[in-house]
């Protein structure tokens, strides 16, 4: 019964659903005893809010912790009027400060506070925006998870939901330009919701994690489509003394609703992409260290008039 009861709610999920938390498991390395895994990137077809919804909003490693991440996406761009119509560059610079703090059982809050730093070439010349980007809190609830250490496989689902504020600048004038996700901020109020099922084999597992971010509209009348995140992930823990190596390898895919002004469909802005991930972090004592890397597997993005080329990220963290 209890198997019918998990595939409803993860197929419930699916239609409306957001990001990470962590698996506990009994050891005396701290990494272990509270293992996680982060996942997608939220980024508004190319990162303006990039509050961490495809990178994750968790340790690989700590369950508990404070610590700074650094991501990076890189895009080109064309007007498409022409065969022969010129291909800019694009960079997305992100550092973020984030935490995740234990409120009572089975319930976490993680808070992320970015700071943006994006230039991109132009007709006109090279153009470079930054400043505070849009702070995001989201809250999970372990719902359910398998207790007893002898059981052949180790089951964990967690479900939550979350708020990004309008902390960062919205400017007008980029949204008319090929990528309008080439922002600060979105100027609106967002809301997140989001699951995540862990299934777990020894020091083996697979990770699975749905999400979906509700847009609302700015100050501006203009509004980004929503968002749905979805992603896969194998991982293998390592240990040894104190020091934990978590490799892992999967895949994550994003689909971009069409952004509205003044409720009218903005033309050319939704799409859809499907990335391999590669990535690995390293622990010891209440330190660690983590990079991932993301490359397109398949694309259509604003009509074929936006291409991702990379995304790659490191963090450091320090558990609490």
């Amino acid at each position: 019964m209890k198997k019918y009861v998990l595939i409803l709610l993860i197929v419930f999920q699916f239609t409306n659903a957001t990001e990470k938390d962590s698996l506990s498991n009994t050891n005396p390395n701290p990494f272990r005893k509270y293992y996680a895994f982060p996942e997608k990137l939220m980024c508004d077809a190319c990162g303006c809010s990039a509050s961490g919804g495809s990178m994750g909003f968790a340790s690989m490693l700590n369950s508990n912790f404070v610590g700074v991440r650094y991501f990076n996406q890189s895009y080109r761009s064309t007007d498409g009027l022409y065969s022969n119509s010129p291909w800019y560059k694009e960079n997305f610079n992100t550092v973020q400060v984030w935490a995740r703090i234990p409120i009572f059982t089975n319930f976490q809050i993680s808070a992320l506070v970015p700071y943006q730093s994006h230039n991109r070439e132009s007709k006109a010349g090279n153009q470079e925006i930054n400043g505070i980007g849009d702070i995001t809190v989201l809250a999970m609830y372990r719902l359910y998870q398998t207790h007893k250490d002898s059981t052949f496989l180790v089951h964990t689902l967690q479900v939550g939901g979350g708020i990004k504020a309008p902390t960062g600048k919205f400017d007008q004038a980029n949204a008319g330009n090929v990528n309008p996700s080439f922002q600060v901020g979105t100027g609106s109020w967002d809301y997140l919701l989001a699951t995540e099922y862990i299934i777990k084999r020894k020091q083996l597992g697979l990770n699975t994690m749905l999400n979906y971010t509700v847009k609302t509209e700015n100050d501006k009348y203009y509004r980004f489509g929503n968002q749905f995140n979805y992603s896969s992930t194998f991982f293998y823990l390592f240990e040894k003394d104190e020091l934990s190596i978590a490799p892992q390898l999967g895949f994550a895919g994003e689909v971009y609703a069409s952004n509205r002004q003044y409720s009218e469909i903005v033309r050319n802005t939704s799409g859809d992409i499907l990335f391999g991930k590669l990535g690995c972090e390293l622990g010891k004592n209440k330190l660690s260290f983590g990079f991932n890397t993301m490359l397109p597997i398949n694309q259509n993005l604003a009509k074929g008039r936006v291409e991702a080329k990379y995304r790659w990220s490191v963090n450091v963290n320090y558990s609490l």
